[in-house]
């Protein structure tokens, strides 16, 4: 019996060693999380955002509104829903056939996709076109954001050239620079790079003057800035970093402030096998549920134009609309979208007149 056990552990021991994986592991030494203190003091103001239209199903990952106030979203299923917030009726518009994330409205009314599966995609409210799938002869892997400029220059993320929306997991653990900010012309159908070398490129925002434009590392807890105008055009920076968790989509409020929502916060575990790459290799061949994952918390914080943090909201309980993968501000109050939660979280803003 006892050479069986050895045998059994001898075995595990050169699995956990040796087994091959398909990640890279990076070293990165991540900054201490800042303190729960302060405006990151724990608050439980998202229990009261209340879920709507949970009966069209989950994965309503972000939020486009049309002028007439009608909300639009994605599912986990590829459907692409019209939702009437003063009525509460729903209507399934397209099936995408991908797993669409990022939606914008463009200058002439089309209803721009980000699909994580199909690419770039455009629907007219008849059919969806696909505006771009691969980039210098090779697919696009994760599409997942997008900002659209009045000009019609949409700039959208491609969170990782290694990794699909399937895979996000092995992006995290690997931790390399995979993602970009690519732009499509609606004019000239051209399509470019214009940041490269990002930890998983998710949530991307125009200014209000459209002279820079934010981009989310999720994977690196920090926000990253590139100026399209002015004598520093050209140029990306950091606007803030260190953040309390994993930020992912970004939006402009009507005040010029930023809505950034927080996947999750930060995983101790992961931070400490961060600096450790052939730690991560080995718990990496672990199963899944054994792998390190940020708790179920609703959380999502507004910023201002020079990064500084103006409020951290936060959800706990069983029952909270989460993870929150995107809040929209609208008339006095967000629209919240989630990778994986039923319907839609809706939370009135207490000081903001609509």
């Amino acid at each position: 019996m006892g050479k069986v056990v050895l045998a059994l552990l001898a075995s595990l021991v050169g699995y956990l060693l040796l087994w091959p994986v398909d990640i890279t592991p990076q070293l990165w030494q991540p900054p201490q999380p800042p303190a729960a203190e302060g405006i990151y003091a724990p608050n439980t103001a998202l229990n009261a955002a209340e879920r709507r239209f949970a009966e069209i199903g989950h994965g309503g990952e972000a939020v486009a509104i049309d002028p007439q106030g009608l909300l639009y979203t994605g599912l986990l299923d590829g459907r692409l829903m019209r939702l009437d917030p003063a009525t509460g009726l729903s209507q399934e518009l397209v099936n995408t056939g991908g797993r669409p994330l990022g939606l914008k409205f463009a200058p002439d009314g089309r209803l721009l996709i980000a699909d994580a599966l199909k690419g770039l995609l455009a629907w007219d409210g008849s059919q969806v076109q696909v505006l771009a799938d691969q980039f210098q002869g090779a697919p696009l892997r994760f599409a997942d954001d997008l900002a659209i400029s009045k000009a019609g220059l949409v700039y959208f993320s491609d969170a990782s050239t290694r990794f699909g929306i399937d895979e996000v997991m092995a992006e995290a653990f690997e931790h390399a620079p995979n993602g970009r900010v690519l732009a499509y012309d609606l004019n000239t159908g051209q399509l470019r790079e214009v940041l490269g070398g990002l930890y998983f490129a998710n949530g991307v925002a125009l200014s209000a003057e459209e002279d820079f434009l934010l981009v989310n590392e999720t994977t690196r807890y920090r926000i990253r800035r590139l100026w399209l105008q002015g004598p520093q055009a050209g140029k990306d920076e950091v606007l803030i970093e260190n953040l309390p968790g994993f930020p992912d989509n970004i939006t402009l409020s009507p005040r010029g402030s930023y809505w950034v929502a927080l996947y999750g916060p930060r995983s101790p575990m992961l931070d400490e096998l961060l600096p450790r790459p052939f730690l991560r290799t080995m718990a990496w061949r672990l199963p899944a549920a054994l792998q390190p994952h940020p708790p179920r918390i609703a959380r999502v914080l507004e910023l201002d134009a020079q990064g500084k943090v103006l409020r951290s909201l936060e959800g706990h309980g069983p029952d909270v609309y989460a993870p929150i993968t995107s809040a929209l501000e609208w008339e006095g109050h967000l629209w919240l979208g989630s990778l994986s939660d039923a319907g839609l979280g809706y939370w009135p803003l207490p000081d903001v007149a609509p």
